[in-house]
């Protein structure tokens, strides 16, 4: 499975694409901002697609050790873009929160940029410490202070599920590098507790987090959406109601063609569909996994761990609150929710992940051996 792990990693990301194009077909229509337009968010979306076709293609034919030796240009333009969302007129304000950059039709997730420059830094940072030492200072506290420029200014936009996304990615790839588990348990409660205590200062957060822990008390407000997931999962059942044929799209589901469009594919394509999308995330998840095992070298290694933990995660936080697993993150779901600046990072993620693919296969057996006996000889 090695070997053609990276050919089903992009079938299995070319199945969800088209699901997503489907299903935004079907649901986009009665957006509350589709302008009259049935075809306005399926024409964006479609652009959008080739976009991250560009993306994805350049990062599989660039040389991966290019972002290791380029992470610092990245993660200024993140933090610059990050910035933007603060400057009037450009920074738009949208249901609360501060996550966009635009000029007239076209707009920007910055924090989709900062997800990814994360990675590169952790990643090039961890790389260059092969065996992490006992120094508190640059095994953990130096790239916790890094991460947390970029956190906080999207913390600061009021968007706490990106923030600890990217909490938990760090988590992640901190754990793969090496970092003692005892320095990772106190950041994972302290950032657990840091959320928890914004989150209570917010009063829509707040609103959200008792809607989920008792959704009958706030079914006609905060708990709205979920409850509708829930009444679209109910309606479908195993066999759906047919593809065009979901009333919960109709106005009642907020959202259904962005973070909510996961229940519509169960209301209209029953179970079954439903669990096929997640299995196509299993194995884009296990493709990933094995891409990053089999990477050349270290960074190759962290940096794929970094970008499908990405992936997954986002993955596993829409489902869970999709299905009232979990409070209201306001994720969009990777490759089939609408959402172009999304889908394009999404893309060039896996883009890099078929790029330490080809590196891996592209170096010859004596530079193989080479790379092993370099990892496991001792320095003196």
């Amino acid at each position: 499975m090695r070997r053609k792990s990276a050919y089903i990693l992009f079938l299995a990301v070319l199945g969800l694409l088209v699901i997503g194009i489907v299903m935004l077909f079907s649901t986009s229509a009665y957006a509350r901002d589709s302008h009259g337009d049935v075809y306005f968010f399926i024409r964006r979306q479609a652009i959008w697609v080739g976009i991250g076709l560009v993306a994805c293609i350049f990062a599989a034919l660039m040389n991966y050790h290019f972002w290791q030796r380029t992470w610092w240009l990245w993660f200024a333009l993140a933090l610059a873009a990050l910035a933007l969302c603060y400057v009037p007129h450009i920074g738009m304000r949208i249901n609360g929160s501060r996550r966009w950059v635009g000029y007239g039709p076209i707009t920007f997730q910055p924090s989709e940029l900062a997800k990814i420059a994360t990675i590169f830094f952790l990643a090039a940072w961890f790389a260059q410490r092969e065996k992490p030492d006992g120094n508190v200072l640059s095994g953990f506290l130096v790239p916790l202070a890094v991460i947390s420029v970029p956190a906080a200014l999207v913390l600061g936009e009021v968007d706490l599920g990106t923030t600890a996304l990217i909490g938990a990615t760090t988590f992640i790839v901190m754990f793969v590098a090496g970092t003692n588990l005892l320095w990772l348990s106190g950041l994972a409660f302290a950032g657990l507790g840091g959320l928890l205590l914004v989150a209570t200062h917010i009063s829509e957060r707040m609103g959200r987090l008792a809607a989920f822990l008792h959704p009958q008390n706030y079914k006609d407000d905060a708990g709205l959406q979920q409850m509708q997931a829930l009444i679209a999962w109910g309606s479908g059942g195993m066999d759906g109601l047919g593809l065009g044929n979901g009333r919960q799209k109709m106005l009642y589901l907020p959202y259904a063609h962005t973070d909510f469009i996961f229940p519509i594919i169960g209301e209209e394509l029953g179970l079954r569909f439903s669990l096929l999308v997640v299995f196509l995330f299993v194995v884009i998840i296990l493709c990933g996994i094995m891409i990053a095992l089999h990477a050349r070298d270290r960074f190759g290694l962290l940096l794929g761990c970094g970008i499908i933990s990405l992936l997954a995660l986002q993955a596993a936080v829409n489902i869970g609150v999709t299905t009232s697993l979990l409070p209201n993150k306001g994720l969009p779901l990777p490759f089939i929710s609408y959402g172009g600046s999304n889908l394009a990072g999404c893309m060039f993620g896996v883009g890099v992940l078929l790029n330490i693919y080809r590196q891996g296969v592209l170096e010859s057996p004596r530079g193989k051996r080479a790379t092993m006996q370099a990892r496991v000889t001792p320095r003196i």
